[in-house]
């Protein structure tokens, strides 16, 4: 299982790399430096996941050449085999976690066979029961993106899971967008899908700015995913939708400022708070001068700052009680004041 004592980012590079392991290897440095804990990748073949009458969707149509179909489109994005070893072992060396999702049993076969530790699979997949089942039996640590997802089919893809005694599952609540509208993103889905499924939860980040990530944090999210990119304007149907390696340390940077804040469920005074405490809170003091002997009335009192004396809560004590001596106006009361 990845540690997730701190959120665990992850860098969506799935098929930004167009083909290239060069530009591949240059997306994963960009990553390390911009704060990732991992990056992610797609394993398929075209072949083995569209048909080739698949239409493509609208975002697709308009991030994409026109006269490519989606089959084509998809062919253009495969990452060979032997394209893995040089881009994982480059991962080694940067010291970033390889991530994959498989589309199919023989690509979740195959990154099994070479040492892949952790599985995404997409939000389209979660029916792909075949490939859950397969999964499931690695008995790794396997990502699941719930977009477009009911909780009955969650639920479905979850059973193998359980029946294999596979523990080490992620849930990612994600809205399959490319981008999506933040009035889409019900990020309270976060605490539903771990009160249900009893799993730890995520977020799978499609919207636009960091905003949405950082405050999927504050709802409970141990993993964030977002896409990544060197450059928004490059040819590929997901670069216009994913951050750049600046907007992606901002995000990091939120994420980790906020983890900061969020701190334990212990409510107590912080040592920054110590000295504040001490001026602007009241304590109790003569609104007047009294002389000895005088019986005090609760009208010759007054809270004011500093907070070093007795609070409020002290007043009853004092009233009717006698002066022990002549007191001057502003004078902080004390007990050992009266008798």
């Amino acid at each position: 299982m990845i540690d997730l004592s701190n959120t665990f980012v992850i860098a969506e590079i799935g098929v930004n790399h167009n083909g290239s392991v060069k530009l591949a290897k240059e997306m994963i440095f960009a990553a390390k430096m911009a704060g990732a804990n991992a990056v992610k990748f797609q394993t398929f073949t075209a072949d083995a996941l569209v048909s080739k009458g698949t239409p493509k969707v609208n975002y697709q149509k308009e991030t994409s050449d026109e006269s490519q179909s989606h089959f084509e489109m998809i062919k253009a994005l495969e990452l060979s085999h032997a394209d893995h070893y040089p881009i994982i072992e480059y991962c080694r060396a940067q010291e970033i976690e390889f991530i994959s999702t498989p589309y199919d049993v023989d690509s979740a076969r195959f990154l099994d066979s070479i040492g892949v530790k952790t599985f995404k699979t997409a939000s389209a997949d979660i029916v792909d029961l075949p490939l859950h089942q397969f999964l499931a039996g690695t008995g790794k640590t396997i990502i699941i993106s719930t977009g477009m997802a009911s909780m009955n089919e969650i639920g479905e893809a979850l059973h193998f899971y359980r029946a294999a005694g596979n523990s080490n599952v992620i849930l990612l609540h994600c809205v399959s967008n490319y981008p999506c509208e933040f009035a889409s993103l019900n990020l309270k889905v976060l605490q539903l899908l771990e009160t249900e499924f009893g799993f730890p939860v995520g977020y799978s980040d499609h919207a636009q700015g960091a905003y949405p990530a950082v405050a999927a944090v504050a709802m409970g999210a141990k993993v964030v995913e977002k896409h990544f990119t060197l450059d928004k304007n490059l040819k590929g149907p997901d670069h216009k939708a994913s951050s750049t390696p600046e907007e992606f340390k901002e995000l990091v940077d939120g994420i980790r400022i906020c983890e900061t804040s969020l701190g334990s469920q212990i409510k107590s005074v912080q040592d920054e708070e110590k000295q504040m405490r001490l001026v602007s809170r009241k304590s109790i003091f003569l609104s007047k001068e009294v002389t000895q002997g005088t019986r005090i009335k609760l009208e010759d009192l007054t809270l004011k700052r500093p907070g070093t004396g007795l609070y409020a809560r002290f007043l009853p004590l004092f009233e009717g009680k006698v002066a022990k001596t002549d007191l001057k106006a502003d004078h902080m009361m004390s007990l050992d004041d009266v008798e």
